[in-house]
């Protein structure tokens, strides 16, 4: 087999593959063995009709077909191994020659394959390569933060008289019409005003409205058979209600925790906070050395496939502003796969197969899941080692990296650096004693 590339653009190459007729003999074989066996001539026993006679009635080309459908994508496949591409999306393939159709089997398959690619580009040392992230003061208002949420943990709803506002919770059926047909209705669902958690415009209806009142809005449906279809909903407030928090003091803080006064509780609650901003500051160092290695390393994203899925995502009709940021998301999304990726690749990153059954069972938890319907899917499972081998690379590579916050001060992110059961370093034997 002989294959050669053209760069077409930076991110688009045409592979050509030729390969002589004789080095297709095995395929040519089995094409005629499968079609023996699948028809009827008479004279011959199904499976045994001779080559020659498969050629009389039904004509080589109908074989020829089947070994082209068949080695293609090998072929395809190992042009794209020998020649180190990565491909985005499926080539426009194009069959230029095959070979004789009568006499001899001789002459050559002959194909041409054009595909997006992203370029190969090289990692950075990253020895000289500085992370700065936000600073992880803990301040009175993050404490306030944290005790609120677990005030709203234990929070109670009592019906309101007044209008209603961000935040209060509306009990409402809900009626669906599109060109004066119901398509969808639900009855007594609780939601909570401003969380934008169900359809575009709902939060601002329902803004203003008491308790027995009815307001009609149009929207586009977000889910079911008439999703992305424009529809007028009524919507009927059967209740209106607002959120009590339990007052924060001693009584509250036995109630919630194992502390006996408000003063120990939010003592705690400090110290989560601080626990959660560590994590924030993992989280941004991550980001951010992912989008410094995207630029030194010049990775160029096709595109063409950038385009095509700020199509399926936003939708053709979507506005400018819209497709912008769609347009930037998808990039760095797939910029950033790639780079991990190489990540990867480059740093021979392995994952265990306790790695994999945590990671699994992790996931599984996180989604409400059944984890042996994960196990159960061979395919799942390897996508979801994929992802966990890139995520790894990434927090490999933030451990060679200096991470510092906005003060200046070196962070320390080893507990979130260092590889799956490695241990922390043992303590000096000073600090031991």
């Amino acid at each position: 087999m002989k294959n050669t590339v053209e760069n077409l653009e930076s991110t688009k190459v045409k592979l050509t593959v030729e390969v002589p007729a004789e080095e297709l003999k095995q395929d040519i074989d089995a094409a005629y063995k499968e079609l023996a066996n699948q028809v009827n001539v008479p004279g011959f026993r199904r499976g045994k009709v001779p080559a020659r006679i498969i050629d009389q009635r039904f004509g080589r080309a109908v074989v020829l077909e089947q070994v082209v459908n068949n080695v293609l994508p090998r072929l395809y496949s190992a042009a794209i191994v020998e020649h180190d591409l990565r491909p985005m999306g499926q080539p426009e393939v194009d069959v230029t020659e095959i070979p004789a159709t009568e006499g001899p089997i001789e002459g050559q398959l002959v194909f041409t394959a054009t595909v997006d690619v992203v370029p190969a580009f090289d990692i950075p040392a990253l020895d000289d390569v500085e992370i700065v992230v936000d600073a992880s003061e803990v301040t009175e208002a993050d404490v306030d933060k944290e005790l609120e949420e677990l005030q709203t943990r234990f929070a109670t709803l009592k019906p309101i008289k007044r209008k209603a506002k961000k935040g209060d919770f509306a009990t409402l059926d809900m009626v669906a019409v599109i060109d004066g047909e119901e398509v969808d209705n639900v009855s007594e669902i609780s939601y909570e005003i401003g969380s934008n958690s169900m359809l575009a415009g709902m939060d601002k209806a329902l803004t203003g409205m008491k308790a027995d009142e009815e307001t009609t809005f149009t929207t586009v449906l977000a889910g079911g058979e008439h999703a992305g279809e424009e529809a007028e909903v009524t919507l009927k407030v059967t209740a209106m209600k607002t959120r009590e928090l339990p007052t924060a003091d001693d009584d509250f803080a036995q109630m919630v925790s194992e502390f006996d006064t408000i003063e120990e509780l939010r003592e705690d609650l400090k110290t989560q906070a601080a626990t959660s901003k560590k994590h924030e500051q993992a989280l941004q160092a991550r980001d951010l050395l992912v989008d410094k290695l995207i630029e030194l390393s010049g990775i160029e994203v096709p595109a063409g496939v950038v385009a095509s899925e700020v199509a399926n995502r936003v939708g053709e009709g979507a506005k400018k502003a819209e497709k912008t940021k769609a347009t930037a998301e998808i990039t760095r999304e797939i910029a950033a796969h790639v780079l991990s990726e190489k990540l990867a690749s480059v740093n021979e990153v392995q994952v265990g197969q306790q790695e994999l059954f945590e990671f699994i069972m992790q996931t599984a938890q996180m989604y409400n899941m059944d984890p042996m319907q994960l196990f159960g899917n061979q395919e799942q499972i390897q996508a979801m080692a994929a992802d966990l081998t890139r995520t790894k690379a990434v927090a490999l590579a933030l451990a060679e990296v200096t991470v510092k916050d906005s003060n200046g001060e070196v962070v320390d992110l080893s507990e979130y650096t260092r590889a799956p059961g490695e241990e922390a370093e043992a303590p000096a034997e000073s600090e031991a004693e």
